[in-house]
């Protein structure tokens, strides 16, 4: 599955922005990411296993936050980090 990371994570992706992962789940698909990224799915995910305020997730070009939601070989998942400072 192909998966676009922000730029405020890609530290965690050697600077690569676009990298590959697996699992049938959002959920799963991000623990895969951790285990070949490690560190970067804490940046997403809180303590309560909830996508964190500032992370907006896109499957397909769709919006979700919910770490069940099935995904299919060929999806694309697009992480964005929204930006915040003063």
């Amino acid at each position: 599955m192909r998966v676009i990371v922000p730029s405020p994570l890609a530290d965690y992706t050697a600077g690569r922005r676009e990298v590959e992962g697996k699992g049938a789940t959002l959920g799963a698909l991000l623990r895969d990411l951790d285990a070949r990224h490690p560190g970067i799915r804490f940046r997403m995910i809180d303590e309560q296993e909830r996508v964190r305020p500032h992370i907006k997730l896109f499957v397909n070009g769709t919006n979700t936050r919910h770490l069940s939601r099935p995904l299919e070989e060929g999806d694309e998942v697009v992480i964005v980090a929204a930006l915040s400072g003063g």
